[in-house]
């Protein structure tokens, strides 16, 4: 939902990055009849390159258990969806290491408790936090640095509670329809496309252990203003990209595949699921990352 998937034959390849000033220097020249017009381009970097690793578990089914149930395909249903759902959640915890983190894009914005100073702003907890405003303001930068104005916002899920409770965002929709504060309301009041909320969570503790410890996958405090392209494009910038193996036999469009074989040393159905991609930062300047955006 954040970055455009591109899906890719290889498992390993180049990918190109465009000098951002050259898509903002203006070069046209009036033309004098009889005479070339002026010329210009983009210099190419294709040093850039991807591997797509490939991420792999499986759930057993003993004959036993099978034998015993009183629907197998039951078995097998729940086996693939918990498959599924472990891959799903490796995909979230590559996100948050590649890209819902400080230290890798061109600006990172820290929330304090009071007196901001440079790229800090007031935690949007606060009562007299100005998340609009500190939202608004990252998005002019970027656009007057880039040309591209930011169209996505991925909020930590007590970044999206702080935000939902904000007395300046309340004031601005009371007169709405809805009185409750959700996703696509908070895009429409913060002037943006896309708004995600990443609530994916996690036990964090080992199997066995005395005590569990859940957390949430991506950073809960934290919040990524970026620009996404609406779609996959060699000419086209954006703060990342995600390629996705599907040339990885039987893989669907996002590099993931499931497959049912039989393990007969162990007596069972072995239900096997398998995720090749890799997520790719793109550019730098187009995303800004909010951290210790609530207390």
């Amino acid at each position: 939902r954040v970055f455009p998937v591109v899906p890719v034959a290889k498992q390993a390849d180049r990918y190109f990055k465009y000098n951002r000033t050259d898509f903002l220097r203006q070069v046209a020249q009036m033309r004098a009849p009889g005479t070339e017009s002026a010329g210009g381009g983009m210099r190419l970097d294709n040093t850039p390159s991807y591997y797509a690793d490939v991420y792999a578990v499986h759930k057993d089914i003993p004959d036993q258990l099978k034998a015993n149930a009183d629907a197998a395909l039951n078995l097998e249903r729940d086996s693939t969806i918990w498959c599924t759902q472990q891959l799903l959640m490796k995909r979230d915890q590559l996100f948050a290491n590649n890209y819902f983190t400080t230290g890798i894009w061109g600006t990172d914005r820290q929330g304090v408790a009071a007196g901001p100073a440079g790229t800090q702003f007031v935690q949007w907890d606060a009562a007299n936090a100005t998340p609009i405003d500190d939202v608004y303001t990252s998005k002019m930068t970027m656009l007057q640095e880039t040309g591209y104005m930011p169209n996505t916002l991925v909020l930590g899920a007590d970044t999206f509670r702080a935000l939902i409770n904000n007395a300046d965002i309340l004031d601005r929709i009371k007169y709405t329809q809805q009185g409750i504060v959700t996703e696509e309301l908070l895009a429409s009041v913060m002037g943006i496309d896309n708004v995600v909320v990443a609530m994916a969570t996690n036990v964090t503790s080992p199997q066995g252990a005395a005590a569990e410890t859940n957390a949430f996958i991506c950073n809960s405090k934290g919040a990524l203003l970026a620009y996404s392209a609406p779609a996959p494009s060699l000419m086209q910038p954006t703060a990342g990209y995600i390629f996705s193996w599907n040339g990885y036999l039987g893989a669907g469009a996002e590099g993931n595949r499931v497959r049912r074989f039989r393990m007969e040393h162990l007596g069972a159905d072995r239900i096997e699921g398998e995720l090749a991609l890799a997520m790719e930062l793109v550019s730098s300047n187009l995303g800004v990352f909010f951290y210790d955006a609530v207390a």
